[in-house]
């Protein structure tokens, strides 16, 4: 057997459904989309969740429970480890992070987690550190000042 004499097995490929061709077809005329209505027109799909008209499922159910999202704080979270491209004795503030890129947005504040491992004597002020980090930091023997 050659490539070229390779064959598809019988029933593998289907012509594909010609709509709105003739009537011998049985998809001629309306398409198989029965008469008038608004499924028969173009475009006229309806939503899944609709119920014509009743009021839907996800109205109808109790909503329980209170949803702290809107109100969570949340930090731009920084590592340890991206401190080390600063200079020996750099007071490293929010704005100078702001400014080198390391941080994008504020947020409520600046988080600085303990992942790698600080080795330059910097002075860092951030609104909260992780215990990790500050074990860290104290270790490389810099200062942790919390705004």
């Amino acid at each position: 057997m050659k490539l070229h004499e390779l064959e598809k097995n019988i029933g593998a490929t289907h012509a594909k459904k010609r709509v709105g061709r003739g009537s011998g077809s049985g998809l001629g005329k309306t398409s198989g989309r029965g008469q008038k209505g608004q499924k028969a027109r173009s475009g006229g799909s309806i939503n899944p969740v609709f119920e014509g008209g009743q009021l839907p499922l996800y109205r109808r159910i109790p909503k329980r429970g209170f949803k702290n999202d809107r109100f969570k704080t949340k930090y731009a979270v920084l590592n340890i480890e991206d401190l080390n491209r600063f200079e020996e004795g750099t007071v490293v503030t929010p704005a100078l992070l702001k400014e080198v890129g390391l941080i994008k947005k504020q947020l409520d504040g600046i988080k600085v987690l303990g992942t790698g491992k600080l080795e330059k004597k910097l002075t860092i002020q951030a609104n909260k550190f992780s215990t990790s980090a500050l074990e860290k930091i104290k270790e490389a023997g810099s200062k942790a000042e919390v705004i």
